[in-house]
């Protein structure tokens, strides 16, 4: 497909993403850089590990002229006691119940030994037990595996795709990459 064709698409699919501010992530995204998160299900430790770490670093990332966007398989009712939770009040964030855009961005169901392999289980019984972010109920696709894009300009220039359910991006070097 020639590049202009795939620019064509996905500045398409990103007029369809529409957060729940009635606002196309394109039209944002030609405004400031968009840190845009892909999250695991609700109930998922990782998932909770993210939205904390995103939390901490929110003014952070805020200050060096991104905006977070975050992308999840609930209603948008559930999305925002999760964000509440986590001290993401006010978070701008886009339902996908049916996958659609995480399999438009090349995120995959996971594997095995993605999901449940040994690392993710020690990492899993760190987070969840030792840490405290406990477990849930699963909203959401169990199997779906989370991402981390940089879209400005309505391109993506940066981006963390997890190899692994229990990786942990580091969420102000990709805003750094594009500030």
């Amino acid at each position: 497909m020639p590049q202009e064709s795939k620019v064509a698409e996905m500045n398409n699919v990103l007029s369809k993403m529409v957060t729940n501010k009635g606002e196309s992530l394109f039209d944002i995204s030609m405004r400031k850089p968009v840190l845009l998160v892909f999250l695991r299900h609700f109930g998922c430790t990782f998932c909770r590990e993210a939205l904390s770490d995103i939390a901490k670093r929110r003014e952070n990332i805020e200050e060096m002229g991104s905006k977070i966007i975050f992308v999840h398989m609930t209603d948008n009712e559930t999305a925002e006691r999760y964000f509440n939770r986590y001290d993401l009040e006010g978070a701008e964030h886009i339902s996908d119940p049916e996958c659609f855009f995480y399999k438009t961005f090349g995120l995959l169901k996971g594997t095995f030994t993605q999901l449940f392999g040994l690392q993710s289980w020690i990492r899993g019984f760190q987070v969840g037990v030792l840490d405290g972010r406990g477990v849930g109920p699963q909203l959401g696709d169990g199997f779906q595996m989370p991402g981390v894009f940089m879209v400005i300009d309505g391109e993506i220039k940066e981006s963390f795709i997890h190899k692994l359910a229990s990786d942990r991006p580091d969420y102000l070097k990709l805003v750094q990459c594009c500030s």
